[in-house]
């Protein structure tokens, strides 16, 4: 017999109301596995598949949970630990708990298969996009020595660090984005809809029009004519770019690019490093190996160069040398942090160097943002009055010598 979803109700032992779903064979097998957790049963029903409700997903934006909702996540599930509740109890409350939808259905799932006799890192291991192959790691380190609130602690601390500095970095590329974007809108809109009616008006006047505006003019007519077969060029080159780039030689020469552009190259480049500091960090002290760690932090770098180099780490301590031995032949690892890594591998203190490694690198992230910020607002305050104020001074140079344009127009 096929098990089957029962909606419950149930109040613990401080009389707190909690609701959830579970699978079993029948009301009454689930109304006793809740009395054996501790709960007390108020209503049990098994929900009917025909009349549950569905979310709507949309293709590429559903399913989605923002890294400061698992860091979120991973607090509480540490402080319901470290605080005595049974694994089982603490998924239980979180599923009630936890306001993303997408997160609490997965949890769900998770408790299910915990339920079932699945370790807690390997129900996790089932959704890799929520709970990537770090987050599993550190969980499943964290049963290995029994210190999982622990764990989940140094897990959310590192995934909230990253959210604030990811936030950071998006809101201050936000505003360059937005001018942009107006720079464009409104530069389409004057040649599209403003330089057409300024064109039949001077063709009345049958004169000769000056240099700038003729070459606006002939850009307009050029727009107006191929506009869509312009914005379908547009549309394929932004798809066909975004499959080059996720091939490994478009992703390659994208990311060595990415970090020869000045002033941003810099930032991704110490995003990428602070990243792989304060990952390697997090994974030694929950005990993980050595290997296995920077295996893994290989993946949560995403830039190939910094991959590149720390495939080289991982070589160099097949081979018996120590950890930063190869990385003076990787430029794009700062020399203070080159050095870090061989002091705590000398001292027996790496994972305490990477940690202040990765702070020192926030620090100046946050600076080069601010400073950023503060140089961009000006320079593309420039930029957008300049590509309007050329179009405007472009259209109206013709009105400045209006007399010798309708005299030329008639005597041609």
């Amino acid at each position: 017999m096929a098990q089957m979803t029962f909606a419950y109700k149930v109040r613990d032992t401080e009389g707190k109301l909690l609701e959830g779903t579970l699978d079993g064979d029948n009301q009454g097998l689930v109304a006793n596995r809740l009395r054996q957790m501790g709960y007390t049963p108020i209503k049990v029903e098994a929900k009917n598949a025909g009349t549950m409700k569905k979310a709507i997903r949309i293709p590429g934006l559903s399913g989605r949970v923002p890294l400061k909702d698992i860091a979120l996540f991973g607090r509480q599930f540490a402080t319901l630990i470290s605080a005595g509740l049974t694994l089982l109890r603490s998924l239980t409350i979180l599923t009630t708990q936890t306001e993303n939808p997408e997160l609490a259905r997965i949890v769900t799932d998770v408790r299910g298969q915990v339920e079932r006799g699945v370790s807690l890192s390997q129900a996790m291991a089932t959704h890799p996009k929520v709970f990537d192959r770090l987050f599993v790691s550190m969980v499943r380190a964290g049963e290995a020595s029994g210190g999982l609130d622990q764990s989940l602690i140094q897990l959310a601390n590192m995934l909230e660090t990253q959210a604030a500095l990811r936030g950071k970095i998006k809101s201050a590329m936000a505003y360059p984005a937005a001018v942009l974007s107006l720079v464009i809108l409104i530069a389409s809109a004057i040649i599209l809809f403003v330089v057409p009616v300024f064109k039949g008006i001077y063709a009345e006047l049958h004169g000769t029009l000056p240099l700038p505006t003729e070459i606006l003019i002939q850009i307009s007519n050029v727009a107006v004519k191929l506009f869509i077969p312009i914005l379908v060029l547009v549309v394929i080159g932004l798809f066909l770019f975004r499959r080059w780039i996720k091939t490994d030689q478009g992703r390659a020469l994208w990311h060595i690019t990415l970090l020869k552009v000045p002033i941003f190259g810099s930032l991704i480049r110490k995003t990428a490093i602070s990243r792989f500091c304060s990952t390697f960090s997090s994974l030694l002290k929950a005990g993980v190996p050595v290997l296995e760690a920077l295996d893994i932090t290989k993946e949560t770098v995403n830039n190939v160069v910094v991959e590149r180099a720390v495939d080289a780490m991982a070589d160099g301590v097949r081979r018996g040398e120590p950890i930063g031995a190869n990385l003076t032949a990787h430029p794009v690892f700062p020399a203070m942090v080159v050095q870090m890594i061989a002091v705590g591998e000398e001292t027996g203190a790496l994972d305490q160097m990477l940690g202040r490694s990765s702070k020192f690198l926030e620090e100046e992230i946050e600076r080069m943002v601010e400073s950023l910020t503060s140089l961009l607002e000006p320079m593309l305050i420039v930029i957008l009055g300049g590509a309007v104020g050329s179009m405007v001074i472009c259209l109206y140079l013709p009105m400045f010598k209006v007399d010798t344009l309708i005299n030329n127009g008639t005597n041609g």
